[in-house]
């Protein structure tokens, strides 16, 4: 079978690879769409935490169902996989929090993952997707972490909520925000991201932080009080350095991006403020459930996030266009 391998930063190979074996508790799916992750993006680029190379990328799979003991599911059933495989033991798992397992293992990340023909997986994280289509699938784990991050805090109707990156995880941010009925503002400083959020969340407050004063224009939205949460989506060291400034007193802030460098805060700012800084990882199997539900009941509409299509067969040579195209770009699947 074929596999898209990241030999080393800057180049991906069409491999052969061997097809799986069927061992018990494993099932093996065969992949019909992969959503491309910033995590693969910078995968290539040679900037993501915690990677190792030769790697097959692919985390945001939809999946046709082939062959395994995975309880009543049956040849051809379309699943998802929950990518993220815990230990069950530590800590965090005993506290339901596998998300965080102190050795989880994320496909594509750690092991190879979902850019293949065919894979194997632990059962458990299988997941039913109810007669989804293949981008609705491919789009829940994204949407999961967006999720499990507005899930981590207890938003209250009095609060003002500022989202700082409107890529594909700041738009799950908004989809969930939006659930909940919740005076947001997002803010990014690419075009296309911010009217694809003025098109589908018209009552948001869409800021581009390189044309105006921030400092100003959200003092001027939330009456003299400031954001009380911040999300920070983006993953970019300037815009978290920036943001910090942003925080009410008695504010929360939300570490959702991540990156390689150390966090600065100024220590009397942030303590005088009395704030509370937290960090969203991964989701969980009841966020993917969630999602699932939402998109079902047509309660959020993400398919439009789709900017970007590669043939399998094509995606080790043309991935690289993906990055040269960051700035039209907000979500891309390769398509098997």
């Amino acid at each position: 079978m074929k596999s898209i391998v990241c030999v080393s930063p800057g180049k991906l190979q069409m491999q052969e690879k061997a097809y799986p074996n069927s061992t018990p508790g494993h099932s093996i799916v065969k992949i019909i769409q992969v959503g491309v992750c910033g995590t693969d993006l910078n995968a290539f680029r040679g900037v993501q935490p915690y990677f190792t190379y030769p790697r097959v990328l692919g985390h945001e799979i939809a999946a046709e169902f082939i062959e395994g003991d995975a309880g009543d599911f049956k040849k051809g059933d379309l699943v998802t996989v929950l990518p993220y495989k815990n230990c069950g033991k530590c800590f965090a798992c005993t506290l339901g929090k596998s998300n965080c397992c102190s050795s989880l293992s994320v496909l594509g990340v750690h092991e190879d993952g979902g850019m293949s023909e065919y894979i194997s997986v632990p059962n458990q994280i299988i997941v039913r997707t109810k007669g989804m289509a293949a981008d609705q699938i491919a789009l829940i784990e994204p949407l999961a972490i967006g999720a499990h991050a507005v899930k981590r805090i207890s938003i209250q109707p009095h609060d003002t909520v500022l989202v700082m990156g409107a890529g594909p995880i700041g738009i799950g941010l908004l989809h969930f925000l939006l659930l909940q009925k919740i005076k947001t503002i997002i803010a990014d400083t690419n075009s296309l991201r911010l009217d694809y959020c003025k098109k589908y969340f018209p009552t948001f407050h869409c800021l581009d932080p390189s044309q105006l004063d921030m400092f100003k224009k959200l003092n001027e939205i939330t009456y003299g009080n400031m954001p009380s949460v911040i999300f920070d989506a983006s993953g970019n060291l300037d815009a978290i350095h920036q943001s910090l400034a942003y925080l009410s007193h008695a504010g929360k802030y939300i570490l959702v991006g991540l990156q390689q460098g150390n966090i600065q805060v100024n220590h009397p700012e942030f303590h005088k403020r009395e704030a509370m800084l937290m960090s969203s990882r991964n989701a969980t199997h009841a966020d993917f459930q969630f999602v699932i539900d939402a998109m079902i009941s047509k309660k959020i509409n993400p398919e439009g996030m789709i900017t970007h299509r590669l043939q399998f067969t094509e995606a080790a040579e043309k991935f690289s266009t993906l990055y040269s195209q960051k700035d039209s770009l907000i979500k891309a699947m390769i398509c098997c």
